[in-house]
């Protein structure tokens, strides 16, 4: 299934038959990838009384309640009403999902207790190149990213020039494979979202950050296309699923 795609003055081409999922799956498991101090999700079947809507248990159907917060527990994202009083949800404000993107992998610096991801490297990865959206995978990458309890660990960050610059470059769309953006206790500061966002001037909407994805070692640094899916929530955030479509050459 290969598809030619103009963009601005390129063609380029891809074949949709070899997708690459960069989304972590929930699960209702203590072993689910967590972060913000919260319990695991849960998946439970409805119970009316003694009855259990699940198949197992002797029903037609299974019937499911899942509790989970998108922030914590998995891949999802988010648009400026993450932190802004006004209320603005990512289902209004992302209506494009197709989106040229650069992979990079970067391995976070450290300064005095804590590990980041500095303007000179997102520079380094990207010189001249213009993209829509950035994915970045941090290193070491092994599949304990899937199952990782993030809270209390001080993760790596962005470094609030780092996001400034990615802003300065045109990118609308930051994915990254980390529970946020910002140091995890930075005082409410929130200076990546912030730069992102354009928190004190005027708001960019349409631009979205992506947390909790999780990039296979064979997905090689370069050029893709990204799917970005949703789901329809009224909500600041949402589960997601990226999709990348390697440019073939």
């Amino acid at each position: 299934m290969l598809a030619t795609i103009q963009y601005n003055s390129r063609k380029l081409q891809i074949d949709l038959s070899q997708p690459l999922d960069i989304s972590m799956p929930l699960r209702a498991s203590t072993s689910n990838v967590n972060a913000w101090y919260i319990d695991e999700p849960k998946i439970e079947p409805v119970k009316f009384d003694d009855d259990i809507i699940s198949v197992a248990e002797g029903a037609v159907v299974n019937f499911n309640s899942i509790q989970f917060n998108p922030h914590a527990h998995g891949t999802h994202t988010e648009c400026v009403g993450h932190i802004t009083k006004k209320v603005h949800s990512i289902n209004q404000h992302l209506k494009q999902f197709f989106f040229l993107a650069e992979v990079i992998t970067v391995a976070p610096e450290h300064i005095k207790k804590d590990t980041v991801i500095s303007k000179a490297q997102l520079q380094f990865a990207l010189g001249n190149k213009k993209r829509d959206a950035i994915v970045i995978r941090t290193m070491p990458n092994t599949n304990e990213k899937l199952s990782q309890q993030y809270s209390h660990t001080n993760w790596t960050y962005l470094e609030e020039e780092a996001v400034k610059f990615l802003v300065k470059k045109g990118i609308k769309h930051l994915l990254i494979d980390l529970p946020s953006v910002d140091r995890e206790e930075d005082g409410g500061e929130l200076k990546a979202h912030k730069a992102f966002w354009n928190y004190h001037g005027k708001l960019r909407k349409d631009a979205t950050i992506t947390e909790l994805i999780y990039v296979p070692n064979q997905v090689e640094d370069g050029e893709y296309f990204l799917n970005l899916q949703i789901a329809p929530f009224e909500n600041d955030a949402s589960p997601s699923k990226p999709i990348l479509y390697k440019v073939l050459e």
